[in-house]
């Protein structure tokens, strides 16, 4: 059984159909792109992943689970976490507390106990912080972990929002246009992390626009146009697909580098 099924999803705000009865998987241990031109319904099935947008019609499971109707707390409890398009950072609390905001989904002590400083709270506060250390390690921004999140460049604000994402301990993770905004060397290092990432059991369903980084770290890569499905497959299979070269990528996808 594959990690997330999506089956015959639709969307539809009034009178327009964003996302028209798509179905796809992603499997375990897989990186799927997902990608297409600009309103072509990706983001809307980002927020129907996560709880943020609400199904019109259609079912997702994750993990065998119906969350098609679940909040996004409660799907961020089981395990799929993502980022966001726009950066959405807490940005007068330090580095740290950012994280330690993702890594509070995983919390057992209550709001009064931890209000009460009860000795269990605290401990299990040191512990959050301890976590949240490690994946600043891991994405590289230990070393300004005592700074306000709004003070860091632009670049190492998007690790940031990774790093708050791999608190949550996904085993989903859902990038939506993780380097919109980069350089070449950031993007370079975004798709070692993506790597190590998957390394750690993590599944990654990413939205991106940059095809160099679509083709360097995709097993599969799907392709949405006017919220439809046109095309699914290995990279090369969806690379000379005519119906993407029409509609989205005007030949440009055949000669993007790789990374």
């Amino acid at each position: 059984m594959a990690l997330l099924e999506v089956d015959r999803v639709s969307k539809s705000f009034g009178g327009l159909l964003a996302v028209s009865s798509v179905t796809f998987s992603v499997h375990a241990g897989q990186i799927k792109a997902l990608i297409g031109p600009n309103g072509a319904g990706k983001t809307t099935i980002f927020n129907l992943l996560s709880g943020i947008e609400s199904v019109t019609s259609g079912t997702i499971f994750f993990d065998g689970c119906d969350i098609t109707r679940s909040p996004s707390h409660v799907i961020a409890r089981l395990g799929l976490s993502r980022t966001f398009q726009t950066v959405r950072l807490f940005g007068r609390m330090t580095v740290l507390q950012n994280v330690m905001v993702g890594r509070h989904c995983r919390s057992r002590s209550e709001v009064l106990a931890t209000g009460l400083l009860f000795p269990r709270a605290l401990r299990e506060e040191r512990e959050i912080a301890e976590k949240s250390m490690e994946i600043l390690r891991f994405v590289g921004l230990e070393h300004r972990s005592n700074e306000r999140a709004s003070d860091l460049p632009y670049g190492q604000q998007r690790l940031l929002e990774l790093a708050r994402s791999l608190a949550t301990e996904p085993r989903l993770l859902l990038l939506d246009e993780p380097a919109a905004g980069l350089n070449d060397a950031e993007t370079a290092v975004l798709s070692d992390l993506i790597h190590l990432v998957r390394e750690k059991g993590v599944t990654i369903l990413l939205v991106e626009h940059d095809m160099g980084l679509v083709m360097d770290i995709s097993d599969e890569v799907m392709v949405l146009d006017h919220g439809e499905k046109i095309a699914e497959g290995p990279p090369d299979t969806v690379t000379n697909d005519e119906r993407v070269i029409e509609a989205y990528l005007g030949g440009g996808l055949k000669s993007a580098p790789t990374r």
